[in-house]
């Protein structure tokens, strides 16, 4: 692994605690998380996850890794050690995102979960808040590999205003403090934006931390 070079943060208006770092992770960087994240799918194969109640399918795949990870189902979300399709647990999180997380979250306790979503180019996230936490003192840390894509964010209201811009392979975004529960999505993957995967496509890795710390998972 190289040695991370130093990146600046940029503010995002209008919402405090929204910090855009572009190109955290050089070409290089990238592609040597990228290969850490093949030997996360390796071992925990994507899935479709489906919607609580209703069934119906997601359009991105998922997995994850770390001690704990993120599982949608028609009983619910939430979190747990294991793999809903193998059953076994998820594998270690990758030591380029434990430092990811050390460097820019400003939390005193490690990350438990890195959901890996994986967007074809038809993909796409609606609004949502990532609320399934026991711990809100502590960022959403998100990575963006491969195509670039149109990331939409609003307020802590879903009917407050929206804004969007660009996130491109490389780029980090830290939701923390007041943006830690705002509305945020993807609008569409910007394709052929990036030789990074070998189809067109994006990874977007998210470390959260699950359990308050002192608190058993």
């Amino acid at each position: 692994m190289t040695e991370q070079s130093p990146t600046r943060a940029a503010d995002l208006e209008p919402v405090p605690g929204l910090r855009l770092y572009s190109l955290y992770f050089n070409p290089q960087q990238q592609a040597e998380l990228r290969d850490a994240i093949r030997d996360v799918v390796r071992q925990a194969p994507l899935y479709t996850p489906v919607m609580p109640r209703s069934g119906r399918p997601f359009s991105v795949r998922m997995t994850n890794c770390g001690p704990l990870g993120w599982v949608a189902d028609k009983a619910g979300y939430r979190y747990q050690p294991t793999h809903p399709e193998t059953g076994e647990p998820w594998p270690a999180m990758p030591p380029q995102l434990t430092a990811l997380w050390e460097n820019v979250a400003g939390f005193g306790a490690p990350p438990e979960a890195c959901l890996v979503n994986h967007y074809a180019e038809s993909a796409r996230m609606g609004l949502h808040v990532d609320e399934d936490e026991q711990d809100f003192d502590a960022p959403v840390v998100s990575v963006s590999l491969g195509d670039s894509c149109l990331f939409r964010y609003g307020g802590l209201a879903r009917r407050d205003p929206t804004r969007s811009f660009r996130l491109h392979s490389g780029d980090v975004l830290v939701m923390g403090g007041p943006a830690r529960l705002i509305h945020h999505g993807v609008d569409r993957i910007i394709k052929d934006t990036s030789t990074l995967l070998t189809q067109s496509g994006r990874i977007n890795l998210t470390l959260r931390r699950v359990t308050k710390p002192g608190l058993n998972a």
